[in-house]
C-alpha cells in the first residue's frame, strides 16, 4: 500500500510503500515515554521504499538487550516519525500517527504486554464527546 504522511509543521515529509498487515503496537515503558502516551503504533516498510523530504534529526536509543535503534524525529515541532536499525537499516517502524491514511490501519500484534497499562480496556466504556 502507498501511503504519504508528514511531521505536525510539515517541514518533513515521507512516502513509503507498508503492508498494512504489519501494524503493531508496543506497549514497553521506552515507547511510553518517547511517545508522550500510552503505548506506539507502527507500521513496517522496506527502507528502499521509504522517501523523505527534508532531514529528520534523530538519536540511538540502545535497548536492554544491547540493540541501537535510531528513532528520528522533526527538529522544529518533534514530531516523532520512525525507527530503524541504527547501523543499517533494512526497514524503517513507521509511526501510523504521521501517516495520512493512517483510519486504514489496524493493528495486529501487540508486543511487550507486560508494560501494558491496566487501564486500556476501559478506554472503551469512557464517555466520548465530538468535540471538548
Amino acid at each position: 500500500m502507498k501511503i504519504d504522511g508528514r511531521c505536525y509543521c510539515g517541514r518533513i515529509t515521507f512516502t513509503a510503500e507498508v503492508d498494512p498487515q504489519a501494524v503493531s503496537v508496543c506497549h514497553c515503558t521506552d515507547c511510553q515515554m518517547l511517545t508522550g502516551s500510552a503505548f506506539r503504533l507502527t507500521v513496517h516498510a522496506a527502507a528502499d521504499s521509504v522517501r523523505f523530504t527534508g532531514t529528520p534529526r534523530s538519536f540511538i536509543k540502545i535497548a536492554d538487550s544491547g540493540k541501537r535503534r535510531r528513532h528520528a524525529f522533526c527538529g522544529d515541532c518533534g514530531s516523532p516519525l520512525y525507527a530503524c536499525d541504527a547501523e543499517n537499516p533494512t526497514r524503517y517502524s513507521l509511526r501510523v500517527g504521521a501517516i495520512a491514511q493512517r483510519a486504514a490501519f489496524r493493528p495486529n500484534r501487540q508486543i511487550w504486554m507486560r508494560s501494558r497499562l491496566p487501564w486500556l480496556d476501559a478506554i472503551a466504556q469512557a464517555p466520548g464527546y465530538e468535540t471538548q
